[in-house]
């Protein structure tokens, strides 16, 4: 039962409860206003693209900033009852909090299982999402964003190749225009003139040119490969990454338990030496 719409009387804590009682007051501030920020990034994201008019609500649930509005919502009002349940050492409060990271630690746990036994399937679940990318590459400015920065950090073109460039209607080879048969900048291997002048047309034509010729133009090897490459280089780091998070989330857990059943135990003695 949960009576904490009453005031919460303060007792007095051990040294190393009130470290803890204020160590997860003061990180759970941070990411509330962390989640604020995101929230704060992904309205502006789809205000600014008019993501709520009439003619695009249809396609509000692919918007890739409706990702950011949610993921700091979510991180908004967890956070947000950790800080205050904290602070007021609200047992309420703390209970949903707790139990919330405690889901977020099974999801998360759960998820790996999945991306492990799905490890097969996951290049197609790319390879589908690129070339979806690349469709509205030209209508959305996020998804253009995101392309465009694999593109050029990984020094690859497409899913596969260069010619995937073709799913897309304006640089379809049969498309009018002088982006017909082309690629994007981002594509080039040297999208500077003198190293100052971004040359935006650099990738005209090249999906007409052979796989000899394009290579001192264009970077001919698609964006899968890249990505596959990437996460073996880098797969040390991100294993390291995954197990600091969940052991993050694990002694937050930990220190709202702790602080739950010193702030119950005080009740008790309270109400025990009230009655005497």
């Amino acid at each position: 039962m949960c009576s904490d719409g009453m005031p919460q009387p303060q007792y007095t804590y051990s040294l190393t409860d009130s470290f803890l009682k204020y160590v997860l007051f003061m990180s759970n501030l941070l990411f509330t206003v962390l989640g604020l920020v995101v929230l704060g990034v992904g309205m502006w994201g789809l205000i600014n693209k008019e993501s709520f008019a009439q003619e695009k609500i249809g396609s509000l649930g692919t918007d890739p900033m409706l990702v950011f509005v949610m993921l700091g919502l979510v991180l908004t009002v967890l956070c947000l009852s950790g800080c205050v349940g904290a602070l007021r050492e609200n047992c309420c409060l703390l209970r949903l909090f707790s139990a919330a990271v405690l889901v977020l630690i099974t999801a998360q746990v759960l998820a790996a299982i999945l991306a492990y036994s799905l490890q097969g399937q996951i290049g197609s679940y790319l390879r589908s999402g690129m070339l979806a990318a690349m469709v509205r590459y030209q209508d959305d400015l996020d998804l253009r964003f995101i392309t465009d920065e694999i593109q050029s950090s990984l020094q690859c073109c497409g899913a596969d190749n260069y010619r995937d460039w073709e799913i897309n209607i304006y640089y379809n080879c049969s498309a009018p225009g002088v982006l017909a048969c082309g690629v994007p900048a981002t594509c080039c291997v040297d999208p500077l003139e003198n190293g100052t002048v971004w040359n935006s047309q650099c990738g005209v034509g090249a999906q007409q040119l052979d796989e000899f010729s394009a290579q001192s133009v264009i970077f001919l090897g698609g964006c899968l490969g890249g990505i596959s490459r990437w996460i073996e280089q880098h797969s040390g780091l991100i294993g390291t990454t995954v197990i600091i998070i969940l052991a993050v989330q694990i002694l937050t857990l930990f220190i709202t338990t702790r602080l739950l059943d010193s702030i119950q135990w005080h009740k008790a003695n309270s109400i025990y030496s009230n009655s005497g």
